[in-house]
């Protein structure tokens, strides 16, 4: 208990702030050689023609890694938990995005790699490209993934995330104001200062040393053994202090790639990326389209909630199924809303494929619930606090998939964020807790919701 509220130093701090902080691109091996990678130049199209001889005779390159070099071309962060993977680690047959790699020169310097890119033949057959998740579902939509346009939720069979409490068409009928807005938070770089690198090192023994700048150590082995196809005792992971992550870093964006282009050409290779490739292919927060719509009661209770969320995934899955999942979850914000119809798409266009970025699934639907909550303070003329504390979490209330809150702690915010920006509350508001409802709290619409059950 001495750390609370005490003013400690980072531990490390000062390395960071004087220079002296060790990242992956500051290793050096003998004899390693750099790579450099040849990306799709155009958003969607049909590869008709890949021929690496030319590249492969350029002095000084060593190995150009190309989808036959590799074991297992498709497997995904998720494919553990039983969902299909969709990306290959380099394009085959197809590129769905710009920037999606296709190969990997390995060579003694940037210079002789980045001829090496130069003098591979590639031909590609341009295909319709598809931009706004709103126009995935029409008829005549161009179509990017072999799934059609939006994910299948393999597990269960169905083609959304969906999810059905209460009754909303009752709360839409007993509803004294219906309000519904829209909401797109854009997508947003991460913009690390250490961009996507790592060097992979084979050893004299077998084995591979691989360091790498990933947030998710045991992910990325995982990954990396699958399209290998080696065992995880054949692998060293070597993780060095992350110059910028936010979640997009959970991708292995570089390491499986580099492993390959070392086993090919027997000798260390190291794999950086420019900043220009890094605003180019690297993943990004998904831009989500969300449509609400809730049933309010002019005394200020919302009964049901009606949601639509389109979530671009860009032109692969990768985590956005489970960032959805989140999504869903949490789309009543830190109220309790009785009645809910929610239905959420993964939504595949031919961005570059998004990722996690701080509070994955969740901080967009917050930026859509508080910002939706104004909306009705401000159509309804109530108080914003007042508003918001009396449809509260409060302990036995349930979430949207009917879990028991047991310590939800949105009351004492509220007041807490009220103190502190001398807003007055009314004494019933400012005397409000977040144990069960009961008497004014507890109006006749929220009592089938609650649930003493933890699950």
């Amino acid at each position: 208990m001495k750390a609370v509220g005490a003013r400690l130093p980072r531990y490390d701090g000062v390395g960071h702030v004087t220079g002296q902080t060790t990242y992956v691109d500051d290793f050096r091996v003998h004899g390693m050689l750099w790579a450099k990678a040849l990306r799709s130049p155009v958003h969607h199209a049909a590869i008709t023609k890949l021929d690496t001889s030319r590249a492969e005779a350029v002095p000084g390159v060593h190995a150009v890694v190309t989808h036959t070099d590799v074991p297992q071309l498709e497997y995904g962060h998720l494919s553990g938990l039983g969902i299909p993977a969709d990306e290959p680690l380099l394009a085959k047959d197809e590129v769905r995005y710009m920037g999606q790699p296709i190969a990997l020169v390995a060579a003694e310097d940037l210079e002789a790699a980045t001829a090496g890119v130069a003098a591979i033949e590639i031909e590609y057959e341009e295909r319709p490209t598809l931009w706004d998740v709103r126009e995935a579902f029409d008829s005549d939509a161009a179509v990017v993934h072999r799934w059609g346009n939006w994910y299948p939720h393999f597990e269960d069979e169905m083609d959304r995330r969906q999810i059905r409490k209460g009754d909303i068409q009752k709360a839409f009928e007993d509803a004294d104001h219906i309000i519904q807005g829209v909401y797109r938070p854009a997508a947003i770089e991460h913009v690390p200062m250490e961009t996507q690198v790592s060097m992979v090192v084979p050893e004299s023994d077998g084995r591979l040393t691989i360091h790498s700048c990933t947030q998710a150590m045991y992910f990325s082995l995982g990954v990396i053994s699958a399209h290998l196809q080696v065992p995880l005792n054949k692998l060293k992971i070597v993780g060095g202090t992350v110059g910028g992550g936010f979640g997009g870093k959970v991708d292995t964006a570089s390491e499986t790639i580099t492993a390959l282009a070392a086993m090919k050409a027997g000798r260390p290779v190291k794999w950086r990326w420019t900043r220009e490739e890094e605003f180019l292919a690297s993943s990004t927060r998904a831009p989500w389209h969300m449509e609400i719509i809730d049933a309010v009661t002019s005394d200020g209770w919302i009964l049901g909630r009606k949601m639509l969320t389109l979530h671009d995934s860009g032109a692969y899955a990768r985590f956005s199924p489970y960032g959805l999942t989140k999504h869903s979850f949490h789309h009543t914000g830190a109220y309790t809303i009785p009645h809910l119809h929610f239905d959420g798409y993964v939504v595949f266009t031919n961005r570059v494929p998004t990722t996690a970025m701080r509070g994955f699934g969740v901080t967009s639907v917050s930026f859509a619930v508080e910002t939706h909550m104004s909306r009705i303070v401000d159509e309804l003329g109530l108080d914003p606090y007042e508003f918001r504390l009396k449809n509260a979490n409060r302990i036995h209330d349930t979430s949207p998939n009917r879990i028991s809150y047991t310590d939800p702690s949105t009351v004492d915010v509220l007041q807490s964020i009220a103190g502190a920006t001398g807003h007055d509350l009314a004494p019933a508001y400012a005397a409000a807790t977040r144990e069960p409802r009961e008497g004014e709290w507890l109006p006749d619409h929220l009592v089938d919701q609650i649930s003493t059950e933890g699950h």
